[in-house]
Parts: C-alpha cells; sequence; structure tokens
C-alpha cells in the first residue's frame, strides 16, 4: 500500500493541493480562503496530513484549546475532518491517518482525541462508525442529537461548553454562522447571499473569525452552522432545496 503522506507546512502550503476541493488550472476562491485560514492555525500547532497526491484523503486536526469548536478539554487534540472517497476507499488510507492522529498525540503527551458525531450519521462529519473502531467513546452529547466522541488516554474526558447546548438564539430569520476551515463554504454562502437577496427573505451570516466566537457558540459546530425561528437546525453545509425546506417550517 502506497504510504506516501504529506504534512502541510507554511512552507509547502501555497503549492499543495487541500484535497476538499481539487483545482488544477481555476484559482478557487474557498480554496484560498482555506489555504489563509490554515496559515495561521498551523502555528498554533493544527495538523493537515494528506496522500501526495490529488486525491481526497486527509485528516485535519488540533490542539482542543485553539480548535475552533465550543468544546472545552484539557491536552486534547480535535478532528476536524477525516475522510477517504472514492476509488482510495478500502485502501487503508483512513486507518493509517487515525493511526497517526493517535502516535502523533501520544507522543506529545496529550490525555486524548476528540470528535463531533451524531446519533444519525451526518453528511458533513466524519464517520464516527470508524473512529468508534479505535475505542472513541460518546462522552457528552445534545438534546439536538450530536455526540461528542473521546479517545482518553488517562481518564479525562472533553464536553461541549454550556453555550453549546443552548441551541437557541434571539434572532428569529434565517442565521447562519460559518468559518473557513471548510474550502465549499465560500461558495455555499455566496449562493445562499444570492438566494436570500432574490426572494427577499431576511437572513444574516455571521463570520466565525476569532477563537473566542468559536468557543462562545450557542450551537454545535465544525465550521457551520444553521438556526431559523430562534432554533438550531444543522451543522451540515446546505444546499438551497435544503434552505428551502428550512424557510418552509
Amino acid at each position: 500500500m502506497n504510504k506516501n503522506f504529506i504534512n502541510l507546512t507554511t512552507e509547502n502550503l501555497p503549492a499543495e493541493h487541500l484535497c476538499c476541493i481539487i483545482r488544477s488550472k481555476k484559482p478557487h476562491p474557498g480554496v484560498e480562503a482555506k489555504r489563509q485560514w490554515l496559515s495561521d492555525r498551523l502555528k498554533e500547532g493544527h495538523v493537515f496530513r494528506k496522500l501526495n497526491e490529488k486525491a481526497v484523503v486527509f485528516i485535519e486536526y488540533a490542539p482542543l484549546e485553539t480548535a475552533w469548536v465550543p468544546i472545552t478539554g484539557h491536552n486534547y487534540y480535535y478532528i476536524y475532518c477525516l475522510w477517504v472517497t472514492g476509488t482510495h476507499k478500502g485502501n487503508g488510507y483512513g486507518r493509517s491517518l487515525m493511526e497517526y492522529c493517535i502516535a502523533d498525540a501520544k507522543a506529545k503527551g496529550k490525555s486524548g482525541i476528540c470528535m463531533l458525531g451524531s446519533k444519525k450519521q451526518k453528511a458533513w462529519l466524519s464517520d464516527q462508525a470508524f473512529a468508534k473502531k479505535f475505542g472513541f467513546e460518546v462522552v457528552d452529547t445534545t438534546d439536538s442529537g450530536y455526540d461528542l466522541l473521546a479517545l482518553s488516554f488517562d481518564g479525562t474526558i472533553p464536553q461541549f461548553t454550556k453555550s453549546a447546548k443552548a441551541q437557541t438564539i434571539e434572532n428569529k430569520i434565517l442565521t447562519i454562522y460559518y468559518d473557513h476551515q471548510c474550502p465549499y463554504t465560500y461558495q455555499t454562502i455566496e449562493t445562499i447571499k444570492k438566494y436570500c437577496e432574490s426572494t427577499n427573505t431576511p437572513s444574516a451570516f455571521i463570520q466565525v473569525d476569532t477563537l473566542q466566537k468559536a468557543k462562545t457558540l450557542p450551537c454545535v459546530f465544525n465550521n457551520w452552522a444553521i438556526f431559523y425561528k430562534g432554533n438550531f437546525e444543522t451543522v451540515n453545509l446546505a444546499d438551497l432545496n435544503t434552505i428551502k425546506r428550512i424557510l418552509n417550517k
């Protein structure tokens, strides 16, 4: 099996593809936004490891203290993404990436690793069933069916913040919180903005652009969250059909 993986660094980041959206000719605004977001995060110990070819085969994780999610815990890693798609499935790449993360955490004396999951598998979350094969267990939950999974090395566990479990806001209009951790966010936000403008739909788009904002969000968050009528809807990146369904409630 080819195990030719590389980690992104501030030096190779400008030239490397970012796996999620692979472009060889035309610059993509979402990819460039992600590059900028990553360049700032790499200094904080953020890790982006990928197969060294044009493929969606990668893991992305960070120290929980600096991870842009409303989760607290001491000395943990947080996994944002672990993806292997297409013809690359079934080659053991996912296992290699997870084993690398676990080995890295142990080598750095971490207390464990955690990730966001759901009682119903969400399309934009990494496969929690796969994580459970490595010993990840549900350590916290929300009323909306989201789980916090953790692999603890020392018995300590992370948890969702109190604000993350609130899942309500005062604003009743369509409200979307987002950051640029995912390169698909940019084009998705632009599409929804245009739709709301063309249909005169009241809406608010709140960019989570600081760690403090991320840690105090009123819901679970991996890089995206939708509210409507003051209630939390989903962390799934939404197409227009999903937005229309939410607005018809």
